[in-house]
């Protein structure tokens, strides 16, 4: 379908699908295979100014948005979810930064982030704090120009790749998650360590991991905004980042549609290829569909992000819910489609649907999505 996209936007889809299909399709299985963090393909993205495209121009960006960005994240996850989240997770630990951040903080670190020469990450979710995340424990103890951070960060995307790191902590105990603060925290600070690599289903590529905080000292020119301020800065980030991970969905959906309808050509049975089956056909035309369905609604409240409304709340979290579930569905009919060889990892459906799982997952569950969903939903009648 035609979005209307403008010249420069459809240029980074173009240049973003590019790279996906030439640099990440050829080495997905090797990396999802090694796990290792694909820091050769980071650096590509970053010398072709991709990582820059959502933030403003006075920080080295290139003055896009949130729409600029899940145009990229779709489309290089329709080659890896893996490798595509080494580029998303950046964006969601700097926006902190850009949102809420100082002229001072913007200068100091967008500029290296909008270049690819640093990575950063977002680090909220602890064992008890999960979809919970009102539950955090990790503290922040203010003792002259700094804060001394102690506590453990858990599941944290980029984590021990990244250079820059926002952090919600308690500067205040007593008051709960009104007590939690944001901080920019540095790589090679001392008192900050990193766990072991996880070992995870999908998204093998992406590197997860520990954060540790002992006695962390982080100068206290880098809080972010002001103490208390911690829990709004990661809600309006999240509400922010949200279209990122239903465009990464979305890219995921349709790199498994993209094989199932190759294979359904070739495959004969029968005598004839699987694609002249009616019940193939109405499984690939469901999957179209529900995949151009989640498209427009994420683009539209991309763009809605970006245009500065007031809340998007509800919107973020419809557009991640529906492209994660359709993710999910359409690279588990993809498998089936493949049959046999759908199981076999000789055949890369098999890693989109492992892939697409956690999709459902991080950034809120779709159970958390629904709660936002409906509440606010409640709260607009109680208004009308």
């Amino acid at each position: 379908m035609d979005y209307l996209l403008t010249e420069q936007q459809a240029m980074i889809r173009d240049l973003a699908r590019k790279i996906a299909q030439e640099k990440i399709k050829p080495v997905a299985a090797q990396y999802d295979e090694s796990e290792e963090f694909a820091w050769p393909i980071m650096k590509i993205l970053g010398e072709s100014d991709l990582f820059g495209i959502y933030l403003p121009e006075a920080y080295g960006g290139l003055g896009g948005g949130i729409f600029d960005m899940c145009l990229v994240t779709e489309e290089l996850s329709r080659a890896c979810g893996g490798i595509a989240l080494g580029f998303a997770g950046s964006a969601l630990g700097a926006l902190p930064i850009a949102l809420h951040g100082s002229d001072e903080q913007k200068k100091k670190y967008l500029p290296d982030i909008a270049a690819g020469r640093r990575l950063a990450a977002f680090c909220l979710t602890e064992a008890e704090a999960g979809s919970d995340a009102g539950n955090i424990k990790t503290t922040a103890r203010k003792e002259g120009d700094k804060y001394i951070l102690n506590g453990v960060k858990q599941w944290i995307t980029n984590a021990g790749e990244a250079e820059i790191y926002t952090v919600i902590a308690l500067t205040d105990k007593s008051k709960g998650i009104r007590g939690a603060s944001a901080f920019i925290v540095e790589k090679g600070t001392k008192g900050m360590e990193f766990g072991k690599k996880e070992k995870k289903m999908g998204i093998r590529a992406s590197a997860t991991r520990e954060v540790i905080f002992t006695d962390c000292e982080v100068p206290a020119a880098n809080l972010i905004s002001r103490e208390g301020m911690g829990f709004i800065v990661a809600l309006k980030t999240l509400d922010t980042s949200r279209p990122g991970v239903a465009a990464q969905a979305v890219g995921i959906a349709q790199g498994a549609l993209d094989h199932a309808l190759d294979y359904a050509r070739t495959r004969v049975q029968f005598g004839a290829p699987i694609s002249s089956f009616q019940a193939i056909q109405h499984m690939l035309a469901d999957m179209g569909t529900q995949i151009e369905a989640a498209r427009a609604l994420t683009y539209s409240v991309a763009k809605l992000v970006d245009s500065g409304a007031k809340s998007v709340s509800k919107e973020s979290a419809m557009a991640k819910l529906f492209a994660s579930d359709t993710a999910m569905k359409v690279a588990v009919d993809a498998v089936q489609i493949l049959g046999g060889y759908g199981y076999m990892r000789d055949y890369p459906v098999e890693k989109y649907m492992r892939d697409a799982k956690i999709t459902q997952i991080y950034e809120g569950t779709n159970q958390i999505q629904r709660n936002v969903v409906a509440a606010n939903m409640i709260k607009e009648t109680l208004k009308k």
